[in-house]
């Protein structure tokens, strides 16, 4: 990850408490003394920088975004059906850590809190258009150098990501086995999107 220039770092150090705390305890257990129990500092420097546990975990959502670069998720030097799978790996892997699973579940936890509060809207609405974006840049350098066949490039980013992350938010809601929707992944990647005559 790039370096944060715009938080000191105090506030990073918050940061990274909190995925350390997110990933123990879930949204639903999350306690900003959870936080505090995770972060070498005093408690009273939390309360400095932020008053609420929202604050806190807004915050954390917009910190995780800023992170976050298409540079970062993929090799450039890649193929573009190279780098589309590293995106499909990246966001639906076949077999998750724990760790992975438990910070997807605390994530969509999170999201709920959407549904009533603006500013978890708004930094939701910047994870999807950065999924979204990503998917976008990888396929459409497939559609320019022959990898992919003519596609709408929008159109498929979107089945795409409306797939991985139903697929995502099933494989931490429910016991079912969510294979299939990787495999349905999968299945328009090589079917309908890889240009004939491309393994």
């Amino acid at each position: 990850m790039s370096a944060d220039t715009a938080r000191n770092e105090t506030q990073i150090e918050i940061m990274e408490a909190t995925y350390r705390a997110l990933c123990e305890h879930g949204y639903a257990d999350l306690t900003i003394q959870a936080i505090a129990d995770e972060f070498d500092k005093s408690k009273s420097l939390l309360y400095y920088h932020y008053d609420t546990k929202d604050e806190i975990l807004i915050a954390f959502l917009s910190y995780l975004l800023d992170q976050f670069s298409i540079e970062d998720a993929i090799d450039r030097d890649e193929s573009p059906d190279e780098q589309l799978w590293t995106l499909v790996d990246e966001f639906l892997p076949e077999s998750p850590p724990d760790e992975h699973r438990e910070f997807q579940l605390a994530l969509f936890e999170l999201r709920s809190r959407a549904l009533s509060k603006a500013a978890y809207r708004e930094q939701f609405t910047r994870v999807d258009r950065l999924i979204h974006d990503a998917f976008v840049d990888v396929l459409a350098a497939g559609v320019d150098d022959g990898s992919f066949r003519e596609i709408g490039v929008e159109e498929t980013a979107t089945l795409l990501v409306s797939t991985v992350t139903g697929a995502m938010l099933r494989r931490v809601t429910t016991d079912d086995d969510v294979t299939a929707a990787r495999e349905a992944v999968v299945d328009l990647v090589e079917s309908r999107l890889i240009a004939d005559g491309d393994d």
